[in-house]
């Protein structure tokens, strides 16, 4: 073990109960232990393995996904279900032979965040079928709020109605009578979900979403009162030596209904401010909480929670830190943490344990390399949400799961074997054979290494001196440090790797090349604009590579995720960018998360970037762009003009010849998972 994380791998009380060390895995969305336990044996298989692989890490603690007391689905109360909880408790006895705790979260999944798909609007629109559909959907129930006539998350239009107090009173007993079943089936603790991020329960303490005249609003204490009901009750029905654990937003960084506040942004809070929070986590403590697991933010500033690429590392630390002077219960603090930023707190007594779930998805041995000494062989997450959160929407779409590819429930972009632990594990095929791979982007690399996991024999040909592709562009900006650690760790695992690397080769004509299979992964090349004095333009990658400098104007061409992240960098800088979007929202792509572009629309709106939907670019002056939308053609001033309208493969000839496989975004452009998920798949179909 390294001296340097000695604080954290010491041991920690939560109550009566030791945890062997201060590292929590954090409950994230589709880790549900019970959820996956009853719905098939197959996933049932695969949740077991991912939380022994993880137990076996070493963490000290896990707290799986959210299960709600009550299901969205039919309404069902979830603790009316006792077999389901007992089905758990072989899982729970193996999991603790590796001396890891594991605390369930009870939650409530209603409520204005409830995730409502297009498909649900369309029924409460027509009477017909949301009166058939009203028994499965359970709409009514879970379109509820703390007060009447709050906008749903995603879609603003459609308003909730007020829980009752008879509601919330069943809320109440059915917390405790899940938790009973939980401690009955094993679990070492429970986690009340939640005073945090906006979440039913946290409406209820936010001053900007409880009007409510009743015992459960205005005054402090009556808004506090669900949760302090909750927490009493467990402590009634369960004992009061069993640890209960609450996960607790400090602060809501919220300026309005769908406003969040981005890091550093001078504004008036909505909802929790720090100074009710110093009153909060007390008044909690007394309640019966035994441990606060904190973060910030509400739905309406879902990055702070979900923390994208755009957020800086150890985003909530300054908080969880600033909480802690106001408790004597265990802290710990998520949010993009780092190892090496949390020792360093819990040895100052700043925090006392630290939160960590995504690395998790992305590093199945996290910290077991982290503890001897070898952190450069560990995958970095890099916060794209892609795998584990593809939970977009955008105007005229409530919300838009990306199941593409999901034939298996794999959790992670970078790493399949996460929830597909036994499939994705490389077993040498039964023949050993020759692969050639052309191209050294992420999907290449990826291929080639994974083969030569199998024991197969592999060369990889890069046209350039430099591995990573296109993702050389996209890891460029100043706030993706762990981009740029991803393409280093591909570099090094390479390295140690036996295959056998060809750099300044490009393969012209792949008849020259010998091989059992050819394997192309040549990338994609970007679209170029077609109007007049479209040769003034640069592409977005020909800009990320730092071969072409731009002006204090610049004109981006193409919103989404890259030319967004163009337009945020360049007002990092002092620039003056402005952003021209064809479509009618300005991240209308399937399977980003809705934290990563409510982020990206809120940092455009505090560096006050000038957008412009449903317009199109006419034409490029010396000095100016001319646009074009319902309100007729202007001109803007732009110095530069930078485009970021999409890309299309880019392919050696070879397609339709025997032996030849197209890989990546040579095959159809996508995005690092359908890369990584891409390669990892036609290894296993060639490599049998």
């Amino acid at each position: 073990m390294e001296e340097r994380y000695s604080h954290i791998f010491s041991p920690l009380k939560v109550g009566k109960l030791e945890l062997k060390n201060r590292v929590m895995i954090a409950p994230m969305e589709g880790t549900e232990m019970i959820d996956w336990l009853i719905s098939c044996k197959a996933k049932a298989d695969k949740v077991h393995d991912y939380y022994i692989e993880r137990a076996k890490d070493g963490a000290g603690l896990i707290v799986p996904g959210m299960m709600p007391v009550r299901s969205m689905i039919r309404g069902k109360w979830l603790h009316k279900s006792p077999k389901v909880f007992s089905a758990v408790t072989p899982l729970l006895d193996e999991i603790h032979q590796y001396g890891t705790k594991v605390f369930f979260q009870l939650g409530l999944f209603c409520g204005r965040n409830f995730t409502m798909p297009t498909a649900a609007a369309k029924l409460i629109d027509n009477k017909v079928l949301g009166f058939l559909a009203k028994p499965v959907l359970n709409l009514d129930q879970n379109m509820v709020a703390c007060d009447e006539g709050q906008p749903n998350v995603f879609f603003p239009e459609y308003k909730c109605r007020a829980l009752t107090t008879a509601e919330i009173e069943e809320f109440v007993e059915a917390y405790a009578q899940c938790a009973l079943l939980s401690k009955n089936a094993g679990a070492d603790g429970v986690e009340v979900h939640a005073v945090h991020e906006g979440y039913l329960m946290d409406q209820f303490t936010l001053p900007y979403c409880n009007h409510r005249t009743d015992k459960y609003g205005g005054s402090f204490e009556n808004r506090y009162r669900f949760a302090v009901e909750v927490i009493r009750r467990i402590k009634e029905v369960c004992g009061e030596d069993y640890p209960v654990s609450l996960r607790y937003s400090v602060t809501s960084k919220t300026i309005d209904f769908n406003v969040g506040a981005v890091p550093g942004e001078t504004f008036t809070e909505a909802g929790r401010t720090m100074e009710e929070s110093e009153k909060a986590i007390r008044h909690l403590r007394a309640a019966g909480v035994d441990l606060f697991s904190c973060d910030n933010g509400t739905y309406d500033a879902w990055f702070w929670a979900h923390p994208p690429v755009y957020m800086p590392l150890n985003c909530n630390l300054e908080d969880v830190k600033h909480i802690r002077q106001f408790t004597d219960a265990p802290v710990y603090c998520a949010g993009r943490m780092q190892l090496a930023d949390a020792e360093e707190a819990i040895k100052n007594g700043d925090i006392d344990g630290v939160a960590i779930g995504r690395q998790f998805l992305a590093e199945e041995h996290f910290l077991e390399k982290a503890r001897t000494g070898r952190e450069e062989e560990i995958r970095p997450c890099i916060s794209c949400h892609s795998g584990c959160l593809p939970v977009a929407t955008y105007k005229g779409v409530g919300v838009e799961m990306d199941t593409a590819g999901h034939s298996d429930p794999r959790m992670c972009a970078l790493n399949c074997r996460t929830f597909a632990e036994k499939k994705y594990t490389p077993v040498p095929g039964a023949t050993v054979k020759h692969f050639a791979v052309i191209g050294g982007g992420i999907a290449g690399m990826e291929f080639a290494l994974q083969a030569a996991k199998r024991k197969h024999r592999v060369d990889l040909y890069e046209k350039t001196d430099e591995l990573g592709g296109v993702f050389i562009a996209a890891s460029a900006f100043s706030f993706k440090e762990k981009d740029k650690e991803l393409l280093e760790w591909y570099r090094r695992e390479l390295d140690r790797s036996s295959v056998t690397v060809h750099r300044n080769k490009e393969i012209r004509d792949l008849s020259e090349i010998k091989a059992d299979e050819i394997v192309v992964a040549t990338g994609a090349r970007a679209r170029m604009l077609k109007v007049p004095g479209a040769e003034r333009s640069i592409t977005a990658v020909d800009y990320l590579r730092g071969g072409r400098d731009v002006g204090q104007k610049v004109a981006v061409i193409g919103g989404g995720l890259t030319g967004c992240e163009i337009a945020y960098e360049l007002a990092l800088q002092g620039k003056e960018p402005v952003i021209v979007e064809v479509l009618d929202d300005l991240v209308r792509v399937k399977g980003v998360c809705m934290a990563n572009s409510s982020m990206l629309k809120d940092l455009m709106r505090y560096h006050k970037v000038p957008v412009y939907l449903e317009t199109k670019i006419t034409e490029i002056k010396a000095s100016t762009i001319v646009i074009e939308n319902k309100d007729g053609r202007r001109e803007i001033p732009a110095d530069s003009v930078i485009t970021s309208i999409g890309y299309e493969p880019g392919r050696p000839a070879g397609e339709g010849k025997e032996h030849v496989h197209f890989l990546g975004d040579a095959a159809a452009v996508g995005n690092l998972k359908t890369a990584i998920w891409g390669a990892n798949d036609l290894v296993l179909e060639l490599g049998k």
